[in-house]
């Protein structure tokens, strides 16, 4: 069983940064592909970046990619999504996820929020 606890959402304006962290109980943290995904109001959750187990590789949905980057510490059983020139529709609810096969998401986090606004 592994939990995922997701922190750092807040309040900021547009062009602000933010970092997330999702932080992973149990063992064998390094044997899971990590992902972010959002879901905003009214609308469904969706994909926002992965990184594979050693962290070698990131993938991005195309909103975000070249604002936001996904990184992860084996060594903290961390992963983190540092998040920039961020705009009002990047606000929602974000939420962490692992899995030991890519692109297949068995553990998922509480979530927190991220509002941009001015």
């Amino acid at each position: 069983q592994v939990q995922l606890v997701e922190s750092g959402g807040g309040l900021v304006q547009p062009g602000g940064s933010l970092r997330l962290s999702c932080t992973a109980s149990g063992r064998s943290f390094s044997n899971y592909h990590m992902g972010w995904f959002r879901q905003a109001p009214g609308k469904e959750r969706e994909f926002v970046a992965r990184v594979t187990s050693t962290g070698m590789h990131t993938f991005y949905a195309a909103s975000v990619k070249g604002r936001f980057t996904i990184s992860r510490d084996n060594a903290k059983n961390t992963m983190y999504l540092r998040m920039d020139g961020l705009k009002p529709e990047d606000t929602a609810v974000y939420y962490c996820a692992s899995g030991l096969i890519a692109t297949t998401w068995t553990y998922w986090g509480q979530g927190t929020q991220v509002t941009v606004s001015s």
